[in-house]
């Protein structure tokens, strides 16, 4: 019976975190105007922090398309050196509000989301900085293998505005000729 019991209160704990909005880091804002269109298509990861599910990896993009039921398809893709092979994983995000607000949520794994919060951008969209639902999750993103010396400080004054631990940051290398 203790075992039910237990059960439940695990399947409870589970639903109501599935059902939970993800959200932003406390004062952290955003971008308006977001247009996600422009943001379709290839980005290359240029910087992150140490995730188990991108641990060691290379050369790793994200593309996004738009579903036909208004969602956007997330496809990320990336080299395993030491296992000389490519891991890739497809999700799908969400606009948490307005469209026009660049706070998403995305799941890879059914019904549990986390955040994906674009907090500053370029106006040619062609570089990004997101925010995860807390300060644990950061990516400096860009439409290139590199990005140019002032965006990175751009960027990583902006991150360090918003209190994030930049000098955790990963510089994924890109190798350009990797298909």
């Amino acid at each position: 019976m203790k075992l039910w019991h237990v059960a439940t209160g695990f399947t409870a704990l589970i639903a109501l975190a599935a059902c939970r909005s993800p959200g932003l880091p406390e004062g952290i804002q955003p971008v308006h105007n977001f247009d996600a269109g422009r943001y379709l298509g290839k980005w290359y990861e240029i910087a992150r922090f140490d995730y188990y599910f991108e641990r060691g990896l290379n050369n790793v993009t994200a593309q996004y398309s738009m579903n036909d039921d208004g969602s956007i398809q997330v496809i990320n893709r990336g080299y395993d050196p030491q296992k000389m092979k490519w891991k890739q994983s497809e999700g799908k995000a969400k606009f948490n509000g307005p469209e026009d607000v660049a706070a998403l949520k995305v799941s890879f794994f059914g019904p549990f989301y986390a955040g994906y919060n674009v907090i500053a951008i370029d106006p040619d969209y062609k570089y990004a900085l997101v925010a995860g639902q807390s300060r644990d999750y950061l990516w400096i993103l860009s439409r290139t293998p590199d990005i140019p010396a002032d965006i990175r400080v751009k960027y990583l004054e902006i991150a360090r505005a918003h209190h994030f631990p930049v000098n955790k940051l990963i510089w994924v290398k890109q190798d350009n000729s990797a298909s």
